[in-house]
C-alpha cells in the first residue's frame, strides 16, 4: 500500500496525538495499563511505515503536563513503560536511521528515568533519516511561556534586544522545535476533536485528522489513510484558491 503513495504529498512533519489507550483497555475489561502497553506496538508500527516513506519528522504527545494528576499508580507505571520501550527499541532505531528527540518539561521526571532516556537519544544522535520526537511532560503553553522567560533573559544579559522579536521565526528559536518545521499534519486518534494544548504556537496552519479509532488499534493502514487525505487537501495558508494554482 506505501508503493501507491504519491511520496511528493506528503507531510515533512507528522504530529500525533495518541488516545484511547484507557478506553481501549477498558472496553475489554483490561487495567488502564494494558492499553498502554499496546500502545507502544502502535507506535513501533507508526514510526516504521513513517520512516519507509521518508517522512522527516514525527512527533507524539506522549504525556502530558496535565497527566501528572492521574492516579500516582499509572503515572509510575507509565514512565516505567516508556523507559523500557524505548531502550528495547533504540537498537531498531539506529537500524532504520531514526534519530530520537525528547520535548517537555522533563525538570519533573524521575530522574533515573530522564537519564536513561537521554542514553537512548545519544546513541541515536547519529541517525540522519526520521527524527521521532516524544513529548514528555509537555505543554504548549509552558512552552510558550518559556519560550518567553528565554527571550527575556537574553535581552536582560544584552545577548538580544527587545526589537529583534519581529517575527514568527524569531520566536520559532526559543521554542523546543526549534530547528524542525511545524507540523504539516496533525493525527488526533480516539475520537475527540481538541488539541489538549499540544503544539499549539506549531499547529497554526497544520491539516487535522480526527479519527474514531483508539491508538492501540491504529494501524499502518489506519495512517496511510490520514497521508491520503492529507495528499487531497487544499493548503493555501490565508490565501485565495486561485492565488495558490
Amino acid at each position: 500500500m506505501t508503493e501507491e503513495i504519491d511520496k511528493s504529498s506528503l507531510p515533512r512533519h507528522v504530529a500525533i496525538i495518541m488516545d484511547g489507550n484507557g478506553r481501549w483497555a477498558k472496553a475489554r475489561g483490561l487495567d488502564r495499563s494494558e492499553g498502554h502497553v499496546e500502545g507502544v506496538n502502535t507506535v513501533r508500527r507508526i514510526t516504521e511505515v513513517a520512516s519507509e516513506l521518508g517522512i522527516g519528522y514525527l512527533t507524539l504527545y506522549t504525556f502530558s503536563t496535565e497527566n501528572w494528576n492521574r492516579p500516582k499508580a499509572e503515572v509510575d507505571a507509565l514512565m516505567h513503560l516508556i523507559v523500557i520501550a524505548i531502550e528495547r527499541e533504540t537498537p531498531d532505531l539506529i537500524k532504520n536511521n531514526v534519530r530520537l528527540n525528547m520535548i517537555g518539561d522533563t525538570s519533573r521526571m524521575p530522574r533515573e528515568a530522564y537519564e536513561r532516556l537521554q542514553q537512548c537519544i545519544a546513541d541515536t544522535s547519529h541517525c540522519t533519516g526520521l527524527t521521532l520526537t516524544l513529548a514528555i511532560s509537555y505543554s504548549a503553553r509552558w512552552e510558550i511561556i518559556r519560550a518567553c522567560r528565554r527571550f527575556a533573559e537574553d535581552v536582560a544579559v544584552g545577548k538580544a534586544a527587545a526589537t529583534d522579536m519581529d517575527s514568527d521565526q524569531a520566536f520559532d528559536a526559543y521554542l523546543s522545535t526549534a530547528g524542525m518545521p511545524d507540523p504539516d499534519l496533525l493525527i488526533r486518534t480516539g475520537g475527540d476533536h481538541r488539541v489538549s494544548n499540544f503544539l499549539l504556537w506549531q499547529i497554526a496552519y497544520s491539516e487535522i485528522y480526527v479519527t474514531d479509532t483508539f491508538w492501540p488499534d491504529f494501524s499502518r493502514e489506519d495512517f496511510i489513510r490520514a497521508l491520503y487525505d492529507f495528499g487531497g487537501r487544499e493548503r493555501r495558508f490565508g490565501l485565495t484558491s486561485e492565488q495558490i494554482k
